[in-house]
Order: C-alpha cells, then structure tokens, then sequence
C-alpha cells in the first residue's frame, strides 16, 4: 500500500522522508508473570520469528475523522482491538510530537503489519507500539533512544492494561532473554541446549482481567499475596540459575510449577490445560501458561529430539498456531 505524501503544516526541514518504518517482534515470559508487578523478578523471551512493522507517511486530511491521524491495520482484528490500539496509538504519538519537538498538527497516516496474534500473551500491543514510536521517529528524522522508546511505549501499555509492569516494552526490542528484578533489567546467561514451543490455544486472554482476577483474589484471602509473590520469586531465581548453569530440567520443572501456581489463582483455562497435559506427555521438561492468562498461549521446553513429537501433539490438542525458538539461536555471554 502506498502512503499519501503531503505534509502539509510541516516546515520543509521537516519533511526528511515520505515514510518512515519500525520494526518490533513478540515476547514470552518464561517465568514471573503478574508477580512482577509486585517486585517480584520475571524472565522474559524474546521471539523475534514473530514480527511487526509500521509504516508511518503523510497525509493531506484526517482519515477517520478523529483528529490528526489515522490508523490501519492489516488483517482482520476484532473492532474493540482497534479502538483500543487507537486510543493509546494517539497517545503514543501526541506523546512523541511533545518529546521531539514536533510542531504543528501534521495529518498522519500509520499502517500496522505483523504477524503477532491480538490478546495472546504475546505483546502485540508493546510490540506494535514500539514498532510504530520507530516509525515515527524515521519519519520526523529523530534520533529514539531506548529509553524514550521505552518510556512511549509504556504510556500505550498503561493505556491499554492499566499498570503495566514494563516487561514487554523492554523485551519486545531486546534481542535476549531479560530478568526484570526491581526496577532493574539485565541480560541473561544462558547455559542449556533446548527448545521452547509457543502454542496458541486460540483463545484471547485479557492481561487487564486477569489483574483484577488476581488482585480480588488477595484481598478475600489474608496473606495470599505474600505467599504467592515468595512462591513466584522462588520459582523465578532457581529456574534463573538452571537457565544459566545447562540443567534443562531442573528449568522445565519450575516452568511447571508455575503453571501450577497461575492454575490455582484461577488464571488458567480447559484450552491451555490441555495443552499443557500434551506438551507434558510428548515429552516436555516443562510448559505453562505464558502472559496474562485467561486464554492465550502456552509455553513449552523440549529437549530438540523431541521437539517434532511436542508440536504434532499440540495441534492434536487444540493448538491453532505453533512457534520455535531456539535456545541456541538466543545464546550470548552476559554476566
């Protein structure tokens, strides 16, 4: 598709391209979730075989009469996505105009492309947002620091869930697995051979549901919120240090474990159960929901010689969609 090109209200110094492009890519966590909201640490997996790119270009008039700027999407997302996307799209980019120094009310037209599925776990909204603050940035001719780009994405993220806990605006432009610990982000040292499958159940989740779920939850019951987030956080260190010291196993059984603590804070579903129980039978170290629950996706690791068996048996089981990232392929040497 071809962008308009006007850029009408834009000073010529301005104008230093007709289109400007981002690229961002999915994210998985492997252990953490909504804990981390709480302080507790969270490990989190980039995929970058899953992708999104946005194209950002001028326009000689609003498109959709809702202001400066005008949102399209590729593909076929429900309508309440949209709206969504939208509203912290324009909050993105009124944010950006601020910190850049863009004056004027320039008409925009942003075109979103990606094969991340909607409401899986998987950051599509920090993805598609990071990818579109890029865009932007090569549009105006700016310089996007990975702070700013973080911080704009998170003001979508917050939009869009509420209290976004800064895990997916990190991990959706890192190119390796991360630890979120208070505030702080590293890289992790990886040390087992392996390979983690995502399985799609097809059910959107709702990362804003799921909060409130768990949030209601501690306040019925005294105490809960303090023993799950230490059960969360003791899970998360010692599957940090199987990660770094190559015992697979010892990972794939906190993976489990986890899931079992999602499970019994009423997070999980009949769809992600049973592909739990068939990545498990086929011969998984471990597997488990990953992101926020209530529908979503599920997030399995195998040893490579079984990894075949694992998927066939998560399509068998419901699954719609299936990706591979090698642990192999994420190695690196941080500290």
């Amino acid at each position: 598709m071809t962008l308009p090109t006007s850029a009408e209200g834009v000073p010529d110094s301005r104008r230093t391209r007709s289109v400007g492009i981002g690229r961002a890519h999915a994210k998985a966590i492997l252990l953490g979730e909504h804990a981390v909201v709480y302080g507790a640490p969270a490990l989190a997996l980039p995929i970058p075989q899953l992708t999104v790119t946005a194209s950002a270009g001028w326009s000689a008039q609003p498109g959709d009469g809702q202001g400066d700027l005008s949102y399209t999407v590729t593909g076929s997302p429900s309508r309440a996505m949209v709206t969504q996307a939208s509203d912290g799209l324009r909050r993105l980019a009124a944010e950006f105009k601020t910190r850049m120094g863009v004056s004027g009310r320039p008409y925009l037209d942003v075109i979103l492309d990606g094969a991340i599925p909607h409401g899986r776990g998987l950051g599509s909204s920090a993805a598609s947002s990071r990818a579109i603050a890029f865009a932007l940035a090569d549009l105006f001719g700016r310089e996007l620091d990975e702070t700013t780009a973080f911080e704009l994405v998170q003001t979508a993220e917050n939009m869009a869930h509420g209290r976004a806990s800064g895990v997916d605006a990190m991990t959706v432009g890192a190119l390796r697995p991360l630890l979120f610990r208070a505030g702080r982000t590293q890289e992790v040292r990886l040390g087992c051979d392996g390979l983690f499958i995502v399985a799609d159940s097809g059910q959107p989740g709702s990362t804003r549901e799921a909060v409130e779920l768990l949030r209601e939850g501690f306040e019925r019951r005294p105490g809960a919120r303090m023993r799950f987030v230490g059960r969360a956080t003791q899970l998360t260190e010692e599957a940090l240090l199987a990660l770094a010291e190559g015992r697979a196993g010892d990972l794939g059984r906190r993976m489990t474990d986890y899931h079992a603590l999602l499970r019994a804070a009423s997070l999980s579903t009949s769809p992600i159960e049973r592909l739990v129980a068939a990545a498990l039978e086929a011969g998984s170290l471990g597997a488990k929901i990953t992101g926020g629950g209530l529908g979503g996706c599920m997030i399995a690791l195998a040893p490579p010689q079984r990894a075949r068996e694992v998927t066939r048996r998560l399509h068998e089981a419901g699954a719609v969609q299936t990706w591979l990232v090698p642990l192999k392929g994420l190695d690196n040497h941080a500290p």
